[in-house]
């Protein structure tokens, strides 16, 4: 995150999302829709960048240490919030990104195709020695990102 308290802050996260082959790919991008505004009436101004999409549901899950799942697509889109400890997401394309607490990815893989091994959107699991603490925000339709 940018941290110039005069300037418009981003926030880079990982996002995973399908080509129009079907492959799932990973690719840095930045929430960079800031407003400077308050949270509440009479409330002192912030950076507020707000995501806003009806249907949405949070989760949290706690993945023990040495979990890994089976090749998957995020089963919507979602944002991926870890809050302890490490994970991974290896995407179809060979990519393996590892992220820790204040890293944050976005789930867009719907849609993907099965590759040569039968592998279709990602693979994930832990890291470390401790398990992954991660909060999800999981929405019913594509959320706009920019």
């Amino acid at each position: 995150m940018q941290k110039n308290q005069s300037q418009k802050p981003t926030i880079d996260y990982w996002r995973v999302w399908t080509d129009k082959d079907g492959v799932s790919h990973q690719s840095r991008d930045q929430i960079n829709h800031f407003v400077q505004k308050g949270i509440a009436p009479n409330v002192a101004p912030q950076w507020l960048s707000q995501l806003k999409q009806s249907g949405a549901t949070v989760t949290f899950t706690v993945l023990p240490v040495g979990w890994v799942g089976k090749w998957h697509e995020n089963p919507k889109p979602q944002w991926i919030i870890p809050l302890s400890g490490r994970w991974f997401v290896e995407t179809m394309d060979g990519q393996r990104v590892e992220m820790g607490t204040g890293e944050i990815s976005f789930g867009g893989d719907q849609g993907t195709k099965a590759d040569a091994q039968g592998h279709r959107g990602h693979l994930s699991g832990t890291v470390g020695d401790e398990p992954a603490v991660l909060m999800i925000v999981q929405f019913e339709e594509t959320p706009s990102l920019k």
